[in-house]
């Protein structure tokens, strides 16, 4: 089959070991703000831009404390990272140096701000070597669902027909976006934070357990 010439991976969740860090910093973060959350409010905002998914979050009148509810998610998660450290998903790395080998270009976006996923990748030892393209939530004007991470990923690959792009993710807003992109290949992987159910009513191509079982 064809492969694409341009792989976009998510981060926490796809890639990288989710093991409730990132719940567990918004849980913390808001509760330190007053405003407890349940479970499934966290849910389902999973896969947004970490400064989108608190503004929604919060109520109404509360929207001027998105700011520093924020930082305060920021340092709380990267203290996380830093006591449990970082682990990539299974193969992570070999299937990045796999594609590369293939001639295909390999990005990475996250709703996590550049400081967190610099944290991440400089753990896990993946440079510039094995991904071509790193875009944060921050870099885009609009997150997931919006395409714009995808668009800037291709962007910066130069990679410019989206028929030729595989989108990889575990939540729903990850296939919107690929989706709302019109890559070739929109997969969802059940390795993060949204089951299968969830993950089949968004628009896709594949549903796969993890990224070890990419179809290309």
């Amino acid at each position: 089959m064809n492969l694409p010439a341009l792989v976009i991976f998510d981060m926490a969740g796809t890639t990288v070991e989710d093991r409730g860090q990132v719940p567990a910093a918004f849980a913390a973060a808001l509760a330190d703000a007053g405003i407890p959350l349940t479970p499934d409010q966290i849910t389902r905002v999973r896969g947004a831009s970490k400064r989108e998914a608190i503004r929604q979050l919060l109520p109404p009148d509360q929207q001027s404390r998105v700011k520093d509810i924020y930082a305060r998610f920021r340092d709380k998660l990267a203290d996380e990272y830093r006591t449990a450290g970082v682990r990539a998903i299974d193969g992570a790395g070999e299937i990045f140096r796999r594609l590369k080998d293939r001639g295909c270009r390999v990005a990475l976006t996250t709703g996590f701000d550049r400081d967190t996923a610099l944290l991440l990748l400089s753990s896990l030892g993946w440079t510039r070597t094995i991904i071509d393209a790193v875009v944060c939530g921050d870099d885009v004007s609009n997150g997931r669902p919006a395409p714009e991470m995808i668009l800037l990923a291709m962007q910066l690959t130069g990679v410019a027909d989206a028929a030729t792009v595989a989108n990889i993710g575990d939540t729903a807003l990850d296939l919107e976006s690929g989706s709302r992109a019109g890559v070739k290949w929109n997969i969802g992987v059940l390795s993060g934070a949204h089951r299968r159910e969830t993950l089949e009513r968004a628009p896709h191509t594949h549903i796969i357990e993890s990224i070890e079982e990419l179809p290309f």
